[in-house]
């Protein structure tokens, strides 16, 4: 559950939106996109505005439409690009706010309330502002509470009951206790302790009971921007500057098998 509310959620699309279509505005819709070598511009812009008018429609009608495919998603002229875009988010946000952020929605998780597909449109956004901003060559930002959010969001999607159903390559994070603490560097937020047990990962923040680092198998460290980039496979932890110390093994495994 997320510690923002639809407000704020709302909020955050509308900014990381908005950063996407800075971040793209003026650019050749064939460039390329490193951090998705699949895709061009244009397809990221695509599928962003696409999945928006998704979720929107879903959280419309409560139930799921025929999942679209992103390389097939129509942004329409470049200069159109930002209106289009921005036009998406308020589709998303107008339909849960008047289907009510409480009501209960299909998700790939099962019934959840409609501010599900706000917070994880919110947070895909993000990432592909991200990869806009790195295509780019311009700067990507990001408030704290939403990148600390969107963190919290992504452990608790991969350590979900219904992950393995949805993605089987994710049953090769059980383990045997070995665990993973991942802290905002200067101690600017909670941190994260993801633990690997025979049945899957689980997580907890720090002050749910017990340290992020207590005895952690492998610790990474950054600020809350770099620790997104990275746990999301945006950048190194060298490239963001991460320390990292302990078993880096265990570190390496966990973002080589974490695409959801």
């Amino acid at each position: 559950m997320s510690t923002l509310d639809a407000t704020r959620l709302a909020e955050g699309l509308h900014e990381q939106t908005g950063g996407l279509a800075d971040a793209v505005d003026g650019r050749d819709p064939s460039g390329p996109v490193p951090t998705c070598p699949e895709w061009r511009l244009w397809n990221l812009v695509g599928h962003v505005g696409q999945a928006h008018r998704w979720a929107a429609e879903l959280v419309r009608e409560r139930e799921a439409p025929p999942v679209p495919d992103p390389l097939k998603a129509d942004p329409g002229p470049p200069a159109d690009w930002a209106a289009w875009l921005r036009d998406g988010a308020d589709e998303l946000a107008g339909a849960v706010e008047k289907t009510g952020p409480d009501t209960a929605v299909t998700t790939f998780l099962g019934l959840l309330p409609a501010s599900f597909w706000l917070r994880r449109m919110l947070h895909d956004t993000a990432v592909h502002h991200a990869d806009a901003a790195i295509a780019a060559g311009v700067p990507f930002t990001i408030a704290p509470d939403l990148a600390a959010d969107a963190l919290s969001e992504w452990f608790g999607l991969i350590a979900s009951p219904g992950a393995e159903a949805i993605n089987p390559r994710l049953a090769v994070l059980r383990g045997r206790g070995e665990t993973l603490a991942v802290r905002p560097a200067g101690g600017a937020a909670p941190g994260w302790l993801i633990t690997r047990t025979p049945e899957g990962p689980r997580w907890e923040r720090e002050g749910d009971g017990r340290d992020a680092d207590a005895g952690a198998t492998v610790t990474v460290t950054a600020p809350l921007r770099e620790l997104l980039l990275v746990v999301y496979r945006r950048s190194s932890p060298e490239e963001a500057g991460a320390e990292v110390s302990g078993d880096r093994s265990v570190l390496d495994h966990w973002l080589a098998n974490t695409a959801f």
